[in-house]
């Protein structure tokens, strides 16, 4: 049951990467915004989230704010599969790993599930901007909530890749 756990929680992480790349690919188009969305994320005060919202005003017929808008909406669903893969992942691999790993695999699953959450309070930081509210507080809201739940989402992520390869290496010796 696990392994299909992990599998729904994979194939639809995957399929939200690749669906809000597309959503969010004129996002990068401008010079001012290289980032995407991610340079809405990290605008920490009101003059850089306005720098955004002008270089996403609509032209040649492209509304990169509703752009942006869809692909935050869509967030909502990404942060649940991305959020519960990689809970699921590090709890599945602090259970082979010794010592103070172990701890660190319990404690980033447990973060896993607390930067989903983050994610939802930055989402709603980045719509209130996209929706013509910008001001200084809602910019640091978002800017913090972003900045807590990239470096619980990166921990996380090299656990899993950490604990991952050895898991691997260490199977592959067994059958050896």
């Amino acid at each position: 049951m696990k392994n299909y756990l992990l599998l729904f929680l994979l194939t639809g992480t995957l399929v939200m990467i690749a669906v809000m790349g597309k959503t969010g690919e004129s996002l990068n188009d401008p010079p001012q915004t290289p980032g995407g969305i991610l340079n809405l994320e990290f605008a920490y005060n009101a003059t850089l989230s306005q720098q955004v919202i002008t270089a996403w005003a609509p032209d040649e017929g492209i509304d990169r704010i509703q752009a942006a808008k869809i692909n935050t909406w869509l967030d909502f669903i990404f942060l649940f599969f991305y959020s519960l893969f990689l809970f699921q992942m590090c709890n599945v691999l602090s259970h082979t790993a010794k010592a103070w790993w172990q701890t660190a695999g319990k404690w980033l699953a447990k973060g896993a599930l607390v930067a989903g959450v983050l994610d939802m309070f930055e989402n709603t930081g980045m719509l209130l901007t996209l929706y013509g509210n910008i001001h200084n507080a809602i910019s640091i809201f978002t800017f913090t909530f972003s900045l807590l739940k990239w470096l619980l989402v990166i921990a996380a992520i090299l656990y899993v890749i950490i604990f991952g390869a050895i898991f691997l290496l260490k199977n592959l010796a067994n059958k050896a």
